[in-house]
């Protein structure tokens, strides 16, 4: 999906739709642009699938210019009503996209405006009710900066889904009744999380005290798989039909033209359900260059994960005319997808579905997440209020939870505005968790018993068994979401809310 060309990009408007529930300041001067969420067609390897997806005045998704506030007037073409939240930005709470948190999903027909002003950088947006997202009811969102309107690079973007023929409900039920093909060891992670609980009822992992126990000197030393000798880490919990980038699989891969010797600016966004993804970029090294839409201290290599709803953007330079496949391999397992770079005339080799090898499993120690520095940290600040909050959750039965509890039952995480809030992620489930916090960007602090000036992020990555720290000030006081972007966890409960009060 290649979005503009290296001098140019586009310029996204529509006329005005309906009435907005939301003020708009200068609605006069510049007119919505429309976005319709409806259905469509994808060929998924010879065999035709209806989806769903958001599209806007030049095809899926959207581009901002520099500047350019999200003024959007949302058409819903769907059977079913929906709600689409703007992932990493941050919207008055109104406009956040949760249903009835306070706004209720729009119905089939309605059409919605949006208006705020918008952060810079690689996002996305989606419905915020697992099973339409699992739809693929999501798009790119990419807000661009000055700094890339001068660059001197062709900005491209690879969206990343997992796809299944059947519908959300029946995967749902396929994963929930324990009956994946995918063959992970769902009992014994049972068995791990149960001996892990410290016996708690709600069967949601160690409380609170226990965990104060633990935590400084060795006893939080659990990098990765460090004292989990036996028990086994579950990747997986299902075998999607098809891995897709930018619609499309390996057997008829997104092709794009760059210029001999080029230079690229790739905009990964990991959209899938379920599915951690490697970005390899082979021949070619890449420069990491920003994170969840925040830059960073680059970081040099040909391979770096990306965990559910995680983005990057890696700065590529092409040597030659020739074609450079980067592919997105599934952790844990052989499948792959990915696009194809090729400068003009250059032959598009074809390429397996399959990878010789399995890819490894992503960031097991955090060793990556550990290399990332923002560019722009926090100003340093003592915390003024901390939480823990625990992932906890089982295979058999299928049911994942915040602090012991799925949503309905939760306790909030609270806070007032304009607090410096620390909040430790502490998974004791054998899954990792993409934890994903509305309205607010934060920077990771903390790895396991470290204290570190990571990246600014809005949805990190947990391991199993590990802690992650992040730190942040909180913003206008309303009830946001703070949750897993594991679809099927999400679907099962796995979500909390960050309550800021005034």
């Amino acid at each position: 999906m290649t979005l503009m060309s290296r001098r140019g990009f586009l310029a996204a408007s529509a006329a005005a739709l309906a009435v907005t529930p939301f003020a708009r300041q200068g609605f006069a001067q510049t007119p919505a642009i429309g976005l319709r969420a409806s259905s469509r067609v994808l060929d998924i390897n010879g065999r035709a699938a209806t989806v769903w997806g958001l599209e806007g005045p030049s095809g899926q998704g959207l581009v901002l210019d520099p500047g350019q506030r999200f003024r959007v007037d949302l058409t819903n073409d769907l059977p079913e009503a929906t709600l689409i939240h703007w992932h990493g930005q941050i919207p008055p709470n109104e406009q956040d996209g949760v249903p009835d948190m306070p706004m209720p999903r729009i119905a089939p027909g309605e059409t919605r405006g949006y208006d705020f002003a918008t952060i810079p950088g690689t996002y996305w947006m989606h419905a915020h009710i697992p099973l339409h997202e699992m739809r693929l009811l999501a798009a790119p969102l990419i807000v661009r900066s000055k700094e890339d309107a001068s660059a001197d690079r062709q900005d491209v973007v690879m969206f990343l889904h997992d796809f299944a023929f059947k519908s959300p409900a029946e995967v749902m039920e396929e994963i929930t009744r324990g009956h994946s093909s995918s063959g992970q060891a769902g009992m014994k992670h049972g068995a791990m999380q149960g001996a892990a609980s410290g016996n708690d009822s709600r069967g949601g992992g160690m409380n609170h005290d226990m965990m104060q126990g633990m935590q400084g000197g060795n006893g939080m030393a659990m990098n990765g798989m460090a004292g989990m000798a036996g028990m086994a880490m579950d990747l997986n919990d299902y075998d999607w039909d098809a891995y897709l980038a930018n619609d499309r699989t390996l057997s008829d891969p997104d092709v794009i033209r760059v210029e001999r010797n080029g230079r690229v600016r790739l905009r990964v966004v990991n959209a899938s359900a379920a599915t951690v993804f490697w970005i390899d970029t082979g021949r070619v090294e890449a420069r990491l260059v920003a994170v969840d839409g925040q830059a960073i201290q680059p970081l040099t290599g040909s391979r770096f994960g990306v965990a559910m709803a995680q983005r990057l953007d890696l700065e590529l330079d092409l040597d030659g005319a020739d074609a450079w496949p980067i592919l997105a391999l599934r952790e844990g397992a052989r499948e792959r997808t990915g696009l194809i770079l090729a400068a003009s005339g250059a032959a598009v080799p074809r390429l397996s579905l399959l990878a010789d090898e399995e890819a490894p499993a992503f960031d097991t120690d955090l060793s990556q997440e550990k290399r990332l520095v923002a560019l722009a940290p926090l100003p340093e600040h003592e915390a003024q209020r901390s939480s823990m909050v625990t992932l906890g959750g089982t295979m058999q039965p299928y049911r994942w939870t915040i602090d012991g509890r799925v949503w309905g039952e939760h306790k909030p995480v609270t806070a007032r505005s304009g607090e410096r809030v620390e909040i430790m992620l502490h998974n004791m489930s054998m899954m990792g968790h993409p934890m994903h916090l509305h309205g607010h960007t934060f920077q990771v602090v903390g790895v396991n018993a470290k204290r570190i000036s990571g990246a600014r992020r809005d949805t990190i990555y947990v391991p199993p068994m590990a802690m992650v720290t992040i730190a942040l000030d909180a913003g206008e006081a309303a009830r946001w979401m703070l949750h897993c972007h594991h679809m099927p966890h999400l679907e099962t409960g796995m979500m909390t809310e960050f309550a800021v009060s005034a």
